[in-house]
């Protein structure tokens, strides 16, 4: 009657241990501060004044899939690739998969763990220490061990783990939105390459021609070898910019093949055929600057790291206070195998411990400080890519802007040196004007058909950085890659 009276007192024991865990812990509040989001004041419109087609909208699906607005199959069919196949984005989603196995590791500290063992001993006595007899020993049992969270250190590294994983998927994000943007711009570099290509080579074509007619007046006697060489140099001039045109186009190629997640020259073929530039839309939607704080993944992963940076701080406050341990055991031990199948040889065990460090050197309260003045740089760092996001988009508006007001310039100087070479032409032949003259026009005519194919390079450059300075582009993720963002962002 006494075993049975012993069994049953260590249960109740262990249940009302169990119980008073469970009070504590339901009891006491995480130390630490409690998250706060900072509160940024942000412009409700824009300082730049908003032209050439920008207009305000607050739908968020006028930038998810921004590249289609440009018009260009090969485009869209290359951020399609570039999505499935980039080394960078791959690293990104690695990164997501790991802060949420971080996460799980945290928030298993919320919970007991229990271990299991079994032994069997064989052991014989010498003659001359004792008994001679072979004896037997096997044991199997369970022990359970739970140290409770009674003031949230545990809750502290979960809340702070929960946080790092959305920071996280918002680098995923952020990743992309880098992605599509440089497969953009290098696409755009690449037919504005090929169109400053084609305009040198269609200037070759009338230089030579030129250099052709002052050969023929320098025979004839109506011209000197003087202008033979001025044409010559023009003609070379112009000819010398066509090596440094052909390293731009296979770089550009080279550049895109490599964020395809290919080797490079994987691209030449298709990309090889010279075709206009994408078109722009009749009308660039934009949202309002306050828009930034939830469209940019840089801006929002500033935000998240903030957040498990003020969690940080309750996980070293907590290490002032005293932890509860609780622990216990069953289990069976006999002499026999087959004793362990019998009820009467079970064993049990139950302690509960309470420590408290004294005495560190001030270790703790100094950790503690490291954490706040770490919340305050990632305050700052927060605050920072705020402001920044706000300057990239505001240059990117202007330039966009301006630069069309450059293009038409640039179109009006290209008509104007075309009407004056042909004039300087016919006059050259009438022997009106010197040879001087026509090569003056020639070289203004390249000159104004160059930078009018960089100009509208430029817009079109201008607008895809527009884009990206105003996070466009992640939430139009292929369907595998939206499922992990997803995750990554709400897990």
């Amino acid at each position: 009657m006494n075993r049975p009276l012993k069994v049953k007192g260590l249960r109740v024991a262990q249940r009302i241990l169990a119980v008073l865990a469970i009070a504590a812990l339901a009891g006491c509040a995480a130390v630490g501060p409690n998250y706060i989001p900072p509160q940024t004041l942000v412009s409700t419109t824009w300082n730049t004044p908003l032209q050439g087609g920008i207009t305000v909208s607050t739908d968020p699906r006028n930038l998810a899939a921004w590249w289609t607005s440009l018009n260009e199959p090969e485009l869209s069919r290359l951020v399609d690739r570039a999505v499935a196949g980039n080394l960078d984005l791959k690293k990104a989603s690695a990164r997501v998969r790991e802060a949420r196995a971080r996460r799980g590791l945290s928030k298993a500290g919320l919970y007991p763990t229990l271990d299991a063992s079994g032994s069997a001993t064989r052991s014989r006595g010498s003659a001359d220490t004792g008994p001679t007899a072979t004896t037997d020993l096997f044991s199997a049992g369970l022990d359970a061990s739970w140290e409770i969270d009674l003031f949230g250190g545990v809750r502290r590294s979960v809340e702070a783990a929960d946080a790092d994983l959305q920071a996280a998927g918002e680098d995923l994000h952020d990743t992309l939105v880098s992605l599509l943007a440089e497969v953009g711009l290098n696409y755009v570099d690449l037919r504005t390459a090929q169109a400053r290509l084609s305009v040198t080579e269609t200037s070759l074509k009338s230089l030579e021609e030129t250099q052709s007619l002052a050969k023929w007046r320098s025979q004839a006697g109506l011209g000197d070898e003087l202008a033979v060489e001025q044409a010559r140099y023009n003609l070379e001039s112009a000819r010398s910019q066509i090596p440094t045109l052909l390293t731009a186009i296979a770089e550009a190629q080279n550049r895109l093949a490599v964020l395809l997640g290919e080797t490079p020259g994987a691209v030449h073929a298709e990309l090889s055929k010279p075709e206009p530039l994408p078109s722009l839309p009749p009308e660039v939607a934009i949202g309002v600057p306050a828009d930034l704080l939830r469209q940019r993944p840089d801006v929002r992963r500033a935000e998240r790291q903030f957040a498990a940076q003020t969690a940080r701080i309750g996980v070293a406050q907590a290490e002032l206070y005293p932890k509860l341990k609780l622990s216990g055991a069953i289990g069976l031990q006999a002499l026999t195998f087959n004793g362990l199948f019998n009820a009467a040889n079970a064993t049990s065990s139950g302690s509960s411990l309470l420590s408290w460090r004294v005495f560190d050197a001030g270790a703790i309260r100094k950790n503690i400080e490291v954490q706040s003045a770490l919340q305050e740089q990632s305050l700052i760092a927060y605050e920072s890519a705020v402001l920044g996001a706000q300057e990239e988009a505001e240059n990117v508006i202007m330039a966009y802007a301006q630069e069309q007001r450059r293009r038409q310039s640039l179109a009006e100087a290209v008509r104007s040196a075309q009407a004056a070479a042909e004039l300087a032409g016919i006059k050259y032949r009438a022997g009106l004007i010197d040879f001087t003259t026509v090569l003056e026009a020639e070289r203004s005519l390249l000159s104004f058909r160059d930078q009018l194919a960089q100009s509208d390079g430029a817009i079109v450059t201008n607008l895809v950085k527009l884009y990206k300075a105003l996070g466009g582009g992640w939430t139009a993720l292929a369907p595998g890659e939206k499922e992990m963002a997803a995750n990554g962002a709400k897990p």
